[in-house]
């Protein structure tokens, strides 16, 4: 089997159980392939599997047949970038902080990697945002899992965001900005906005508002077969773009609209979890004392 392995810098706590999961692929005979970064983090601290190859941004995984994520959400939403529309399915193993999206604890790891070898595991297809903009500002890497967000300059006073759906005018917020968020994206920066949860199957965005100076301006939810497009008005001659953990300031005559990717990210979920256990056990959605504890 062929396994590629991306990750972040993580502490001694979690050594002997990536030491474990390095041993156990290549006792498996694997061939392991790692992150430039993330081999030069590796290097003198942990035993890497014999023939294992590094490969950087832009080296194609075509091949792999598991991409595992090591670190945090912020991680796993970086290695979706890196495999594009190869589609190849993400195993994130959480060495964070929340694990909403990397849900595989050290101590599953290896309990994770014999339900790889056996076929006992789920995929989960999470919609992706394509954001095109003119003149280019992402690259070949417009598309991410969460959310796309227009922002204000850190000293800039509100913008303006007159938004568009499929040509038709809806709005124009006064606000410090604006998210559109796949169902996956619910609940990161959306939700803090007061956006709703919605299941990752669902073909919605939302698009919510950031501290808007209206009190009657709520989130919407719209069709992921729209295409939703914006101008931006404001004092400042610029403002922010962002795409999940991406960020750049751009000149306010960028035009930009999003629509859904024509690929997905595929998430692979053990029998044991599924979104609504994690919007349980993260979230603590639902908490109540007077819920059986069991349930």
């Amino acid at each position: 089997m062929k396994i590629a392995i991306l990750g972040k810098p993580f502490d001694d706590e979690a050594a002997p159980a990536i030491q474990a999961l390095l041993d156990d692929l290549a006792a498996r005979r694997a061939e392991v392939r790692i992150g430039e970064s993330f081999r030069t983090f590796l290097d003198n601290r942990l035993r890497l599997p014999p023939g294992t190859t590094e490969f950087r941004r832009g080296d194609s995984l075509r091949g792999v047949q598991f991409v595992l994520s090591i670190g945090g959400d912020g991680t796993l939403l970086d290695t979706v970038t890196y495999v594009g529309a190869l589609q190849i399915p993400i195993l994130g193993i959480h060495t964070g902080r929340l694990g909403f999206l990397a849900t595989i604890t050290p101590d599953r790891i290896a309990q994770a990697i014999d339900a790889l070898y056996k076929g006992h595991f789920n995929i989960e297809e999470r919609s992706l945002i394509r954001v095109d903009t003119d003149p280019d500002v992402f690259g070949g890497l417009n598309f991410g899992l969460n959310e796309f967000s227009v922002l204000k300059r850190d000293t800039s006073s509100m913008i303006v965001v007159h938004t568009y759906i499929d040509g038709e005018y809806l709005n124009s917020y006064w606000a410090d900005g604006l998210v559109v968020a796949t169902p996956t994206g619910s609940t990161g920066y959306s939700l803090s906005c007061g956006g709703p949860v919605m299941l990752p199957q669902t073909n919605n965005f939302i698009i919510a508002p950031v501290c808007p100076h209206n009190l009657n301006v709520r989130p919407l939810v719209v069709s992921d077969q729209s295409v939703i497009s914006f101008e931006i008005e404001g004092r400042s001659t610029s403002y922010m773009l962002a795409l999940d953990s991406r960020s750049l300031p751009v000149e306010a005559s960028v035009q930009i609209a999003v629509r859904r990717e024509t690929f997905n990210a595929r998430l692979v979920k053990l029998n044991h979890v599924n979104f609504l256990s994690t919007l349980r056990s993260k979230l603590n959605w639902g908490l109540d004392r007077r819920n059986p504890a069991g349930i």
